[in-house]
């Protein structure tokens, strides 16, 4: 089973999402920043490796929210797991997504997330 991390990362009160480019997969679709764990890599390494290639920025401490498993029809199941980011270094840079946005978290479910994170983006909505 693919391991994928996700950062949710908070300033100001709202959430960075990214929104992927055309050309990759489930394109224009929203998502948290973050990618595969690699074979023998651990996934708070990996979240800090996926935030430095895609954001240029340094994850100073990302704190477990929750996990699940997820399967696309026609796809190997993967296992998500989303990471609070409650500080960083570095300002933010869009280096691989069509946009990135800070966005209130009530805002969430009005974007057109990955079906595998719809659920998680409901309850974080409502969580605040």
């Amino acid at each position: 089973m693919t391991t994928v991390t996700a950062a949710v990362i908070e300033r100001d009160g709202r959430l960075l999402v990214c929104r992927r480019r055309t050309d990759q997969s489930h394109p224009l679709k929203w998502e948290f920043p973050g990618g595969k764990v690699e074979p023998g890599e651990d996934p708070v390494a990996a979240l800090s490796r996926e935030l430095q290639e895609e954001l240029g920025i340094t994850a100073e401490g990302a704190e477990e929210i929750t996990r699940f498993p997820y399967q696309y029809p026609g796809r190997p199941p993967i296992l998500l797991i989303f990471f609070r980011v409650s500080s960083y270094s570095g300002a933010t840079e869009n280096r691989i997504f069509d946009e990135i946005q800070w966005v209130a978290p009530q805002q969430l479910p009005q974007l057109d997330f990955l079906e595998a994170d719809i659920d998680f983006v409901r309850r974080l909505a409502h969580a605040k």
